[in-house]
């Protein structure tokens, strides 16, 4: 019998059940092994990715197939259950079973739009989903995803083991075939109590899962995080242009990855005039930057440690240039001071005038290694050399 009847479940449903059970029991605890691999090198690093790869993988895997297990189970009889004349029972192990449905779709799809608001890192190895429909790359939208993914992965295991605690009191103290009908062959039960539906076990199962999302409110789960405590913004700078509004961002590869990430907190002290001296200077800028500011999808945290910018003990990076002609455009020419270190640096960009507003777009590129950032990566198998920068601004002058 492939298909359910109201007493007895089918092939079908039998082996979505397992799967999915197989499934599960792998994916939670590689989820924690995962997360608490060590990173400090880079075939340490390659490794945890790979085991992130293959929970994500599972994870995509398992959302598809809960959906093809509900809607099974919506075009099949709902075999009786066997404790319907037990009501508070049966209500419980009724709400017991629609958590668990939801906890099946809810648990992956938040991990995957966790994935794909975040750049970099663990890579899903289905040959889609890096990226979803309507899901920008957002750290505060990643954010709130992955703490929705911990909570109703929490949710997830709970119902797990109540299912689990049921089933066993179902076979060795009620000695029914609640369990035996779940398992290979047909068994039909002995007999089937008068049946009680309502609408009490769903209701019951979203009052639970408003309970686990006040709970993790409560625990402080969905507050902002910051890198560093002892983040503090900068200062305002005199400057002869105002900053009205621009990026900073930066671009490194990680394990086949870009990783896009951006400075928050910058000042740039500008004087430039449209006539250069006579040794063909335009101006010259200073750039404050808290390292701390950077937000660099799911590898900040690891990029603020002691091995990458140490942000803890180096808090302000800073470039400064004289403002020279570059061909139709314009170079800033001067040297960077980060992490101890201070090495000169191009940048090349160009300018646009409107009136007393200039427009700046500039790229240039800097070795990792010239700022001693990431010496336990001596190679590029993890962790490219190369970090590309990106400027915007529009300024005004005073």
């Amino acid at each position: 019998m492939r298909g359910n009847s109201t007493t007895t479940y089918g092939a079908v449903s039998k082996s979505f059940h397992w799967l999915v059970a197989l499934l599960v029991i792998t994916m939670i605890p590689l989820g924690i092994y995962a997360n608490g691999l060590p990173y400090d090198t880079g075939d340490a690093l390659a490794f945890k990715a790979q085991m992130f790869s293959l929970h994500k993988t599972l994870g995509v895997l398992i959302f598809f197939t809960a959906l093809a297990r509900i809607a099974w189970a919506i075009s099949q009889p709902k075999p009786a259950l066997l404790n319907a004349n037990k009501r508070l029972e049966a209500t419980l192990a009724e709400l017991v079973h629609w958590s668990l449905y939801a906890a099946l779709v809810l648990v992956p799809l938040t991990g995957w739009i966790n994935h794909a608001a975040t750049a970099g890192f663990a890579r899903i190895w289905w040959p889609f989903g890096q990226s979803l429909p309507l899901v920008p790359k957002d750290e505060s939208l990643a954010q709130l995803f992955a703490t929705l993914h911990i909570i109703f992965g929490r949710v997830l295991t709970i119902s797990i083991l109540l299912h689990v605690a049921g089933a066993v009191k179902h076979h060795v103290i009620d000695k029914d075939a609640t369990l035996k009908r779940m398992l290979p062959g047909t068994t039909e039960p002995d007999s089937i109590p008068a049946q009680h539906r309502s609408f009490v076990p769903i209701l019951g199962a979203v009052g639970a899962y408003l309970l686990a999302l006040a709970i993790g409110a409560s625990l402080g789960l969905f507050a902002t995080t910051t890198t560093l405590d002892d983040t503090s913004t900068l200062e305002t700078v005199d400057s002869g242009w105002n900053v009205q509004d621009g990026t900073l961002a930066i671009t490194v590869r990680q394990l086949g990855s870009d990783v896009q990430g951006r400075f928050a907190d910058w000042t740039a002290a500008i004087d430039f005039t449209e006539q250069p001296d006579a040794n063909g200077v335009y101006g010259d800028v200073e750039v404050q930057v808290a390292v701390a500011s950077l937000t660099l999808g799911s590898v900040t945290a690891q990029a603020m440690g002691p091995d990458f910018f140490d942000a803890a003990t180096y808090g302000t990076a800073v470039f400064k240039s004289e403002i020279l002609a570059d061909g139709q455009n314009y170079k800033a020419e001067g040297t960077l001071a980060m992490k101890g270190v201070e090495v000169p640096v191009l940048l090349p960009f160009s300018l646009q005038f409107d009136g007393d507003t200039a427009t700046m777009q500039g790229q240039t590129r800097l070795n990792r290694t010239s700022f001693r950032i990431g010496d336990s990566f001596p190679d590029e198998s993890s962790l490219g050399f190369d970090v590309d920068i990106d400027v915007t601004l529009t300024a005004t002058r005073n």
